[in-house]
Parts: structure tokens; C-alpha cells; sequence
């Protein structure tokens, strides 16, 4: 019901000229010298407002309303090049589209970030002359394993478990006043360069939340010193609610195939299934998870179980960490030669 009162919606704003100006949203997108993915959704403008430290609480509730009640373009068409490939896509009922480049040579640029042009074909606002945006792609070539990690009480506090807490601090917040746990972003930096402190291994966020907040955490990554590196979030219309252990396992089983050389660690919490999820990636994957750490955010029960699954784990080749702090996790990282002994925490 609600994706065809959208489609009649659409036609009627499309017939009238009523449509608003268009733009074209691009996630951060990854791939191999070979093969590049991105994702992207096309909307009308919004008119989101860019946050500050200062901002009152009543204007990140306007900007979030904002996000959350978006009108997509369903059926746009879009048009994206990257290093002399050209694809185009369609957008599906909600606005999301999504492009694989096949290259015929690998771009020429040893660095990791590439640059992708977008640009929507069909429709625009009555005075609208053009729909742009530019993407980036990380492109892994080498690294000695990669990273995927939650984001929501992993990396940035959320209060999950609760969906009235959670509600609020989405709400009242933006990515200036969202508050990350302490030590978390030179851990994440330690494990991008690795153990002699010189590479660049690839990070990979994974997680629940909705995409009409994926500015923010973007924004809230920058500003605190988080990484860079594709987010992967959920279309949170009702038909595809839920599903959060599918979205997450997908997600995983993507990127371990889209990377075959690479071993990967894992990084999660003890609030929801993380600690499952991680479990089944590695019965999945043999000799592929070289760790898998979980923040506790929970403790009593909960943490016998995860301790249960350590155990599990650990029978499959992978060790399970149920830390209480980054710095707790970062110890155990550099005992098996995942970052260098000097990572810049301590217990």
C-alpha cells in the first residue's frame, strides 16, 4: 500500500511539475583493481540543515525529521563513470540504486580512494538543469586483513538494547555531540596500519541503522577521528524490517567473498546478536577470522553466554574477546601481531 500511494504520488508531483530539485546521494563504495560497488539513492532535496557543536536539540530533531521523511525518486535512472567505465542503474521503490563496475585495467593510482561521478538521467525539477554528485570508492589492493565492525555501542554510543534511549540520543543528537567510546578511534587507526604500523587495511562498518542517518554517522566519523570506510546500513521501509542477523551475515559473507586473500577481524558488542553473528561467520569461513572482539555493554547472564561462545570459537580457530575497553581489546590485538605493541592505548 505505502509503495503505490508513493508511485501515484510521485507521477502526480512529476505531471504537475511539482517535483522538488533532485539530488543524488552516493555511499561510500568499495571494491578490487578489477570489480568496484557503489550505492547511492536518489531524493528530493531535503533541506538539512549542517550541524554544529552548538546546535540547539529542537534543530537536530527538525534535521532528523527531515531525513526521515524524505521523498524518494522510485524508477530514477542514474548514470555513473569510473576510470573510463560507464554504467547506468535504476532505482528501486525507495530510491536506492546500486552500480558494479567491471574494469577492463586497474585505475592507475596507488590510493585507496577513487572518485566516481554520478549523475541523474531522469527526473529533474522543472528548472533543473543537472543532478550531480561525485562518490568514492576504496579500491583494496594489498593489506594483511580487514576489519568489519558494528557501529551502534561499538563504536559510537547508542544505548541499543534500549529503543526509547536509543530514540533520544538519535534524535536530540548530531555527529558533533554523539559521543564515541573512549580509545575507540586509535584502535581503529592502530588496526589500519597494521602490525608494522605501515599498512593500510581496509574497515568495513556493518549495521542495523536506518540509511536516512548515514550523513551522520559519515559526519560523526570525521569529526571524531573514527576511520573511513564503507557503511553498510538498512532500508528501514516496513517491508524489510527486521532481519537484522540476515542483513548483518550478508553483509560478511559479501565482503569475505569479495576479498578471498584477506583474513578479516571482527568487531562487535555483547547488547544484541553480534557475538552469534560473528560465531556463524567463522563456523562459515575457516581460517578466515583472525579475531573477533566484543565490547561488554551488557554483563550478568549475557556475558556467560558470550563467554560460552568464546569457548565455541575458540574450538573453530578464532579467539572471541569479550572486552570491557578498547585499550582491553587493543592488548590482545598486539599479542597476536594485529597492531604494533606501541598503539597509543593503554589498560
Amino acid at each position: 500500500v505505502e509503495e503505490r500511494f508513493d508511485r501515484w504520488r510521485f507521477r502526480l508531483k512529476v505531471r504537475r511539475g511539482w517535483l522538488d530539485p533532485v539530488d543524488v546521494l552516493p555511499y561510500r563504495g568499495h571494491g578490487t583493481p578489477r570489480r568496484a560497488f557503489i550505492k547511492g539513492r536518489v531524493l528530493e532535496r531535503a533541506g538539512i540543515s549542517r550541524s554544529s557543536q552548538r546546535d540547539p536539540a529542537w534543530r537536530n530533531v527538525v534535521n532528523m525529521g527531515r531525513r526521515f521523511f524524505s521523498d524518494e525518486i522510485p524508477g530514477a535512472r542514474v548514470r555513473a563513470r569510473f576510470y573510463g567505465a560507464e554504467v547506468d542503474a535504476t532505482a528501486d521503490a525507495e530510491g536506492f540504486f546500486d552500480v558494479a563496475f567491471e574494469l577492463a585495467e586497474p585505475p592507475v593510482e596507488d590510493v585507496a580512494w577513487h572518485p566516481v561521478e554520478l549523475e541523474v538521467l531522469w527526473p529533474l525539477a522543472r528548472d533543473q538543469r543537472e543532478a550531480r554528485a561525485r562518490g568514492n570508492v576504496l579500491i583494496v589492493r594489498e593489506a594483511e586483513f580487514g576489519v568489519i565492525s558494528d557501529l551502534d555501542d561499538t563504536v559510537v554510543r547508542s544505548s541499543a538494547t534500549s529503543a526509547l534511549k536509543m530514540a533520544r540520543i538519535v534524535l536530540l543528537n548530531n555527529a558533533h555531540t554523539r559521543l564515541p567510546f573512549e580509545g575507540v578511534a586509535e584502535f581503529y587507526r592502530a588496526l589500519r596500519r597494521g602490525s608494522g604500523g605501515q599498512a593500510f587495511n581496509p574497515i568495513f562498518y556493518v549495521s542495523s541503522s536506518p540509511w536516512n542517518i548515514y550523513d551522520v554517522l559519515e559526519d560523526f566519523m570525521d569529526v571524531h577521528g573514527v576511520p573511513k570506510g564503507p557503511i553498510f546500513l538498512k532500508d528501514w521501509s516496513p517491508t524489510v524490517l527486521g532481519r537484522h542477523r540476515e542483513h548483518k551475515l550478508r553483509i560478511i559473507r559479501t565482503l569475505l567473498a569479495t576479498y578471498p586473500w584477506l583474513p578479516f577481524v571482527l568487531i562487535g558488542d555483547s547488547g544484541q546478536e553480534d557475538p552469534e553473528i560473528y560465531l556463524q561467520a567463522a563456523r562459515e569461513h575457516p581460517n578466515r577470522i583472525r579475531a573477533i572482539y566484543i565490547r561488554d555493554v551488557s554483563g550478568g547472564e549475557r556475558d556467560a553466554e558470550v563467554r560460552e561462545m568464546a569457548r565455541r570459537a575458540r574450538s573453530l580457530g578464532t579467539e572471541m574477546v569479550l572486552a570491557a575497553t578498547s585499550a582491553e581489546a587493543a592488548a590482545h590485538a598486539a599479542s597476536i601481531g594485529l597492531i604494533g605493541a606501541t598503539s597509543g592505548l593503554s589498560p
